[in-house]
């Protein structure tokens, strides 16, 4: 790959001699036309003026910058540390894979260990920072239920009814979603206020039945998070069966949901069902990244204030009795999907790029190769392994080195 030089703010390159990922489609006879940070078109290479600086991709695929919703972490590192350090390490980590927008996500803890880390996502919203672009925070729990609380810390849970609410939607301006159980004391009116604020209300960690899932929803909840996991399924009441939040979430038409493609947390199967019933334009490819993402195998990690271990390439309990989140982060979701189930690649990238962009509201800026959005590029070798991440035009971060992990 040719060697980028020193550039205007508003030079005009020409990315060429590449397979562009567009949303319907690769495509290997078009080129990217980018101005400063942003796209100014797509157009065959004929098109392109001679005044126009070339970037060749010598082969390599194009995609639009991956944005990841749901992640917690890498490299040992927790957005729930709060502190600046962890935000750095993450987020370059993160920009290596080729993502190059994100949630900073949280989990269940000390509910001023939470606000801790609201405050430093706050001011990693700003523009400047290294790395991936922290367009938020994705607040997972504490509202969850116990009995679906997985990996989450049972001495934390809380219901919405407890006062702690206004605490929480005092950083609303920093906060893109909250992930919490429908059928929790308090739960409609919580989902009343994000939506009023607009903020993504999301089911997940939860024992509802379908009724309790249809109230919220009716309330303006539009997504569900890690299909499977945390999620109630079918139980009888005498002869009559009653579906969970698993079969709600699958039969829905209209919520949106997250996928965890590790290929640890769902097997094949499930994961095409999840697609079938879904698609790419409704399901989020989320990495669920914990601190243990970018571990080898053996490493311990921290949750809050459990230890977890990286076994077989998946966060799991010391006693192996549930997964902990995800030691993949989404550049590898992107391999499994294609590689393992076969999906287009370029539906693979819409779920984890202009899908997730739409769910967060971000998707007239960020998402796909179209003109007018953000220059946030990610550079794929033909194997999916990253190899270059640019945001606003300007490369941030290069990519993996050998095979891919």
């Amino acid at each position: 790959m040719s060697a980028p030089t020193a550039a205007a703010a508003a030079e005009r390159v020409a990315w060429r001699g590449g397979r562009l990922v567009l949303p319907d489609r690769v495509a290997d006879d078009r080129v990217l036309l980018t101005v400063g940070g942003r796209i100014e078109a797509v157009c065959r290479d004929g098109d392109v003026t001679a005044d126009t600086r070339r970037r060749d991709l010598d082969g390599a695929y194009l995609l639009p910058g991956l944005v990841d919703v749901h992640t917690h972490g890498a490299l040992g590192r927790s957005f729930l540390d709060g502190d600046d350090v962890a935000f750095d390490a993450i987020v370059r980590e993160q920009a290596r894979r080729g993502v190059t927008s994100l949630l900073a996500t949280t989990s269940t803890a000390p509910f001023a260990d939470i606000l801790a880390a609201l405050a430093t996502t706050r001011a990693w919203m700003e523009p400047g920072r290294p790395g991936a672009r922290v367009l938020g925070a994705h607040v997972e729990g504490p509202y969850f239920a116990a009995a679906q609380s997985g990996a989450q810390d049972p001495a934390h849970l809380r219901n919405p009814d407890d006062g702690s609410v206004d605490a929480l939607l005092a950083y609303a301006d920093a906060i893109r979603m909250v992930s919490f159980a429908p059928e929790l004391p308090g739960a409609e009116d919580l989902t009343r206020r994000l939506v009023e604020l607009g903020i993504v209300a999301a089911a997940g960690h939860s024992s509802a039945t379908d009724d309790v899932l249809a109230r919220c929803e009716g309330l303006g909840l539009s997504h569900v998070i890690h299909l499977w996991s945390g999620q109630s399924t079918t139980v009888r009441e005498g002869p009559w069966r009653r579906p969970g939040l698993l079969e709600a979430s699958l039969a829905s038409s209209t919520l949106t949901g997250e996928m965890i493609a590790d290929g640890k947390h769902l097997p094949a199967t499930l994961m095409a069902l999840a697609w079938k019933a879904f698609g790419p334009d409704r399901l989020c490819l989320v990495s669920d990244a914990t601190s243990g993402a970018g571990l080898p195998d053996g490493s311990t990690f921290t949750l809050g204030a459990l230890t977890y271990e990286v076994h077989d390439g998946v966060g799991m309990m010391p006693d192996r009795s549930a997964f902990a989140g995800s030691s993949t982060l989404l550049d590898g979701m992107l391999r499994v999907v294609v590689q393992q189930l076969g999906v287009p690649l370029f539906e693979a990238v819409r779920a984890a790029s202009l899908t997730p962009a739409r769910v967060v509201g971000v998707d007239r800026t960020k998402g796909s190769l179209a003109a007018g959005k953000d220059a946030d590029l990610a550079v794929y070798a033909p194997d999916l392994t990253p190899l270059e991440t640019l945001i606003a035009g300007r490369t941030v971060a290069r990519g993996l080195e050998g095979a891919p992990t």
